[in-house]
């Protein structure tokens, strides 16, 4: 398979957040409508091929690919916000960070009992927070098509926290 245009342009950064870390920094791609609009189209025909009925994007690099998806699908797009965000009835998840918790939430009526939802985020790490948005979709009663990722950080095995999950990363490191 051919190289991403997007993948030329991910830089790593030492030492951040902390020191010992390779932070894969995705802000070049933004910037590049072409590798942009690369990623968007590759994730739009995975959602496509997993017959996706919402678009789950989560908090914040989700919003960014999970809206032109949606758009270039025609289905509707669904926040999954870090806690405190949404103002309307919504159920949490609580899961596990390296040192304590965090928690995100989803509207209530977000998701209709059976939909299909394709969960986008910018990046795979530990599976945590996908986690906690597949069990989000659940609870309301959808059904998880699969995930779409940009990166995947394979050393940090997330998908161990995503069994049985159909996953879709196009970057891999």
């Amino acid at each position: 398979m051919a190289q991403l245009f997007a993948e030329s342009l991910i830089r790593d950064v030492p030492d951040f957040p902390k020191p010992g870390i390779m932070f894969k920094d995705i802000h070049p791609v933004l910037q590049s409508p072409q590798a942009l609009r690369e990623v968007c189209d590759l994730l739009t025909e995975d959602a496509k091929a997993k017959g996706a009925e919402v678009i789950v994007g989560i908090e914040s690099r989700g919003f960014i690919f999970g809206v032109p998806i949606a758009l270039n699908l025609d289905l509707p797009f669904v926040l999954t916000r870090k806690v405190g965000k949404l103002p309307y009835d919504k159920i949490q998840e609580e899961y596990s960070l390296e040192y304590g918790t965090n928690t995100i939430e989803m509207h209530t009526d977000a998701i209709s009992p059976g939909q299909r939802c394709y969960i986008v985020d910018d990046l795979l790490a530990t599976g945590g927070t996908a986690a906690a948005a597949a069990k989000l979709v659940e609870r309301l009663n959808g059904q998880v098509a699969g995930f779409g990722f940009m990166v995947e950080l394979e050393f940090l095995d997330g998908r161990q926290n995503l069994p049985g999950y159909n996953i879709h990363a196009l970057l891999k490191y």
